[in-house]
């Protein structure tokens, strides 16, 4: 890390609103929930600490304190005091987080331990086979030459971590993982050039390309499921041309801006901070706080939002919050807090898992010391002792998991549906209570005309035409489907657009308007009857005939109703949580039979809702489609979100269905819990393999090579019984 001045760290440092101090750092070498937790326990130990939690995803410490004696650099020295770096947090991290090299290196280290261990042991069965005297050391030679620098290149994700561990005073998984590799290297090289009959050198890297595999296919879980926070950070702008008092403008990065100060947006802009609209008139997409797409008139006085999309004309905004303090920040602080709660399974393994180091150390230097005190030799002792280490490597349970994982998402693709996060799978298996948003969701999200349009002819050709300059959702719908009637649209001249009205233009001396209801009618009695309050509506008007109102809906999804009958059959309470309006939302849950239901709300409301129900002791499933729904997505036990979900939609959920139908969701937890009992089944073939194993090695009948065998033959048993999961019909 880069040396700040005296202070300089307090610069980063802000103040919460219960007037606590808040600092955040990241963390990139955090890797596992056991980092996680010696990082937490390490802040959580300095006086007047109140809250500390890193968020596994973007690698970010918050860590707040209002004791006036403790400084952020205190806390600096703390994080650096337990092993790991640590430096002031900025979003370009959380950015860089999605790209994890890690599994990169682990695919390159598996395929060198791969093909090293094919070559070794052709050259093994030789000697097996009686192959004796020069011969057998020339073999042995050989193999030490792969073997050595395969080890070193392979090996080091075990060694760097094992020594990670052992430089500050602390054990991990990886310390008898690697004891067990050095030390049957070094009795292999040992025997190689003393004329030994037997080397290990086939073991080593067996062990270390079986370990591999059960890592990266962790690994890779983990990537889909890191990039969260990092797309819907994508959001937030990175600067703002701001007007100064004198007139002149001056682009800023984001950092310098602040309150009180004048930004200018164009259209086609995301509007960088919270604020009020001081000069001009337009449309914003606020699908970030409603989900909804309809884009919503604002005019000199109104509110807007960073992060929001500025439609139709260009505005003057002043400034009431930017950065940490603007809505966007605060959907990201909810979204990381939501995902937080993900850890506890990481740290219930990492709790059991912190057994088998000094449980497999102490196994195995038991059985040196029990065979020195019997009479063996120092060789015997030691080449036992590597056999304990090897045959209780946790190849099998660590593939009994991620092998499963990656059959089910292989099963789950030929089904339409991506699986983002392996570990979801076991929490959606879990779930009771299932909590869906509307739009987007339970319907298409793409409104299409409810019944017959009311135009014709010449005049829809006329309406097509002015919509055909738009880019607002209606329009789009009116354009397709007139075209969709074999309607051509009309050319028009001088069309103009009224920001957060509509369009209006010429055709034959006759001006024709299409837009908002209120500003076509402009007072004049409208053809036809009302539309229904949950339909959303576009007026045309030519000339001086009478305007004509133009009703959408937004349809529900395919096999809707059989999805949610499906779900009721099966025991789970079905919700539905929705921004959209109140008209709309009850007749989508009256049409679905479902009864609990609530309409306009935001993303905190949604966030809250879901912990009002995880308060209750539920297990809560999430689908959602919408930006605003991303902190849900991230807070539920488990999250589904379809392919035409926004980008931070998207990467919230765990699971991701491609085609339109809804019994996606039904069909996933019906893969979910064939998952889960396959998991347990390996964990039972895993468990028993050491039941049996372990004493075999005690007694001196298996040599690190039967070891090594032993312990790949038992993970194969594992991927073979996970290969075993087939789709539901």
């Amino acid at each position: 890390m880069a040396t700040l001045a005296p202070g300089g760290l307090d610069l980063f440092t802000s103040e919460t609103d219960k007037g606590a101090r808040r600092l955040e750092l990241h963390v990139p070498t955090v890797h596992c929930a056991g980092c996680i937790r010696k990082v937490e326990g390490a802040v959580k130990a300095l006086p007047g600490i109140t809250h500390a939690r890193v968020n596994f995803t973007t690698r970010r410490l918050t860590a707040e304190w209002k004791d006036t004696s403790l400084s952020a650099a205190d806390i600096l020295s703390a994080v650096e005091g337990a092993g790991f770096e640590a430096r002031p947090f900025a979003p370009a991290d959380a950015e860089a987080a999605r790209e994890d090299p890690a599994s990169r290196r682990l695919l390159k280290a598996m395929a060198v331990a791969g093909f090293a261990a094919m070559n070794i042991m052709l050259l093994s069965v030789s000697v097996w086979s009686g192959a004796d005297g020069a011969t057998r050391d020339l073999f042995h030679l050989i193999s030490a030459g792969i073997a050595l620098p395969t080890v070193a290149y392979a090996g080091m994700p075990f060694f760097s971590s094992a020594w990670g561990a052992l430089r500050h005073w602390r054990t991990n998984m990886d310390v008898p993982i690697s004891i067990g590799i050095l030390l049957a290297t070094a009795l292999s090289v040992h025997e190689t050039f003393t004329s030994g009959r037997h080397a290990y050198f086939d073991a080593a890297v067996m062990l270390i390309f079986f370990l591999l595999v059960g890592r990266y296919l962790d690994s890779i879980m983990r990537d889909r499921a890191r990039a969260g926070v990092a797309t819907l950070l994508k959001q937030s702008a990175r600067g703002a041309l701001v007007r100064a008092p004198d007139g002149s403008t001056e682009y800023r990065p984001i950092e310098a801006v602040a309150p009180g100060m004048t930004v200018l947006v164009a259209a086609g802009e995301r509007i960088p901070v919270d604020g009020l609209v001081t000069e001009g008139r337009t449309s914003v997409d606020r699908s970030l706080v409603t989900g909804e797409s309809l884009p919503e008139p604002v005019a000199e006085g109104g509110s807007v939002l960073g992060g929001t999309l500025n439609i139709d004309a260009a505005i003057a905004v002043k400034a009431t919050a930017v950065g940490e303090g603007s809505f966007l920040a605060e959907v990201v602080r909810l979204m990381e807090a939501a995902e937080g709660g993900r850890a506890l399974y990481m740290r219930i393994a990492d709790r059991a898992a912190r057994w088998y180091a000094p449980v497999v150390h102490l196994t195995a230097l038991f059985t040196a010391i029990g065979w020195l005190l019997a009479g063996a030799g120092p060789h015997q002792a030691i080449v036992t002792a590597v056999a304990v280490l090897i045959i209780t490597c946790p190849c099998a349970l660590g593939l009994a998991v991620p092998a499963v994982q990656v059959r089910a998402a292989s099963v789950l693709m030929k089904r339409g549906m991506l699986v983002k996060d392996g570990s979801a799978l076991e929490r959606i298996a879990e779930c009771d209570t299932i909590v869906l948003d509307k739009t987007g969701t339970l319907t298409m999200g793409r409104p299409v005309p409810a019944g017959a349009l009311p135009l014709a002819g010449e005049a829809l050709a006329l309406a097509a035409g002015l919509a055909a300059k738009s880019h607002h959702p209606l329009s789009r719908a009116l354009l397709a489907a007139a075209r969709a009637q074999g309607v051509t649209p009309a050319t028009l001249a001088d069309v103009r657009e009224t920001p957060g009205m509509g369009l209006e233009g010429d055709w034959q001396g006759e001006r024709l308007r299409l837009g908002r209801v209120e500003w076509v009618e402009d007072g004049t009695e409208t053809a036809g009857p009302a539309a229904d309050a949950h339909l959303l509506q576009l007026a045309f008007r030519r000339g001086h005939a009478a305007p004509v109102r133009i009703a959408f809906e937004d349809p529900l999804r395919p096999d809707a109703v059989a999805a949610i009958d499906r779900l009721k059959a099966s025991g789970h309470d079905v919700r539905i949580l929705s921004g959209d309006r109140e008209a709309a939302v009850a007749l989508a849950a009256r049409t679905l039979g479902i009864e609990r239901w609530a309409a306009g709300q935001t993303p905190a409301g949604k966030l809250a809702a879901i912990e009002a129900l995880k308060a209750e002791g539920r297990h809560v499933l999430v689908v959602g489609d919408g930006l605003n729904d991303a902190p849900m997505l991230a807070s539920g036990h488990a999250s589904i979100a379809p392919a035409t979900a926004s980008d931070a939609g998207q990467t919230a959920a765990d699971l991701i269905f491609m085609n339109d139908s809804l019994l996606a969701v039904p069909r996933a937890m019906d893969v979910a819990r064939s998952a889960n009992a396959h998991v347990r089944q390996n964990f039972i073939a895993a468990i028993g393999y050491n039941i049996l194993a372990v004493p075999i090695a005690i007694a001196g009948y298996a040599t690190p090579l039967i070891a090594a065998v032993a312990m790949s033959l038992s993970s194969i048993v594992v991927v073979v019984n996970a290969l075993r999961l087939k789709a539901p019909e």
